[in-house]
């Protein structure tokens, strides 16, 4: 057995000596007592409006064989409208799915699909009974600031109820979801997250649910993220008037590339990177515009184009149906091209 031998001023410390004690200066306590009674007071106002969620398919009963998922949400509306995760809840609008709600105080309410948008990896569901339940607003979380106190509440691992805290650690982050997009304006928090914590709220000091927490790295501790408040906000305005999220669509597959010096040089381009149509679909708008594949796309309307996902966010739903201005580069010949988005239709 080894034995690791205590430092020389261990070992010739005196032990009778009483052991030695810390004062807490009066302004620490304070500041401590501040600091509890913030998160007492977060979990005490939004606590109520998190909700336990259990996903089951087909027409299994609700025994531990019959349930495909589980995670958290938050009531965002009194009549029972709750945002989640779409890893947690987007697969329940099959035939016979259902969706088991557990309230705090150990309501068991029944909800349904009203829309799920896997490019955010959010959804939103409906409690079907008529009930009046607790709810957390929404904030808006381009008002947060690193370094910010957050708690996260939600469910992890089955403990209903569960508390943590942390701090903003980055803003502005981006994390690709489930099906490959891009999600924008991710908050990134060292609040610890767990499995079952998806779809829970992520709350300020004041109150304000600021995100919808989504993923963590696995391995890695203190990097957890969520979908901010102003990105939800959104996403539930869709959701709720078109039961789905609209965007816009050209009709090409496009493909990173980088644009070589000598040819930025003699087109004037200033942009290193840029897209090529690798594919055009016959009967698209790109190609009922003029667009050919190996086309190299460096700009819509008055976004640059330097990747696949800013074209991906400039085709935003405002641009269906209404003319917009795609600039190309064709050899050395820079063009601009008219023409008219369509919605995009998610495959089912």
């Amino acid at each position: 057995m080894n034995i690791i031998p205590l430092s020389h001023a261990y070992r010739n410390r005196d032990t009778t000596a009483a052991p030695e004690t810390f004062a807490v200066p009066e302004e620490d306590r304070a500041l401590l007592d501040a600091y509890s009674r913030a998160v007492i007071d977060v979990v005490d106002r939004v606590g109520p409006a998190v909700v336990a969620l259990a996903v089951r398919r087909g027409q299994a009963s609700s025994s531990a064989e019959g349930r495909h998922g589980a995670g958290s949400g938050v009531v965002v509306a009194p009549d029972g409208l709750i945002l989640t995760n779409s890893h947690v809840a987007g697969t329940a609008g099959g035939s016979g799915s259902r969706i088991d709600v557990t309230t705090p105080d150990g309501l068991e309410l029944r909800a349904r699909l009203v829309g799920d948008d896997p490019d955010t990896d959010l959804a939103l569901l409906r409690v079907d009974e008529a009930v009046t339940l607790p709810s957390a607003p929404l904030g808006d979380s381009k008002r947060l600031k690193r370094g910010q106190l957050v708690i996260a509440i939600g469910n992890p691992l089955g403990f209903e109820s569960t508390v943590t805290t942390g701090v903003v650690s980055a803003l502005g982050r981006s994390l690709r979801s489930r099906n490959g997009r891009l999600i924008d304006d991710v908050i990134q928090t060292d609040a610890a997250l767990n499995p079952g914590n998806s779809g829970g709220p992520l709350v300020s000091s004041h109150g304000e649910v600021v995100g919808i927490n989504t993923a963590v790295i696995m391995g890695a501790q203190g990097i957890c993220f969520a979908v901010a408040a102003n990105t939800a906000n959104f996403v539930l305005g869709e959701l709720v008037r078109h039961g789905r999220v609209r965007r816009a669509f050209i009709g090409i597959a496009a493909q990173q590339i980088a644009i070589p010096a000598r040819r930025r040089y003699t087109t004037g381009l200033t942009q290193e990177r840029a897209v090529t149509a690798s594919n055009v679909e016959p009967g698209g708008a790109a190609a009922r515009a003029g667009l050919r594949t190996g086309d190299i796309i460096i700009g819509l309307d008055d976004a640059t184009i330097s990747g696949a996902d800013d074209l991906v966010r400039a085709l935003t739903g405002d641009k269906i149906g209404r003319k917009v201005a795609l600039h190309v580069l064709r050899g050395a010949e820079r063009l601009t091209l008219s023409l008219t988005p369509q919605e995009r239709r998610i495959a089912a």
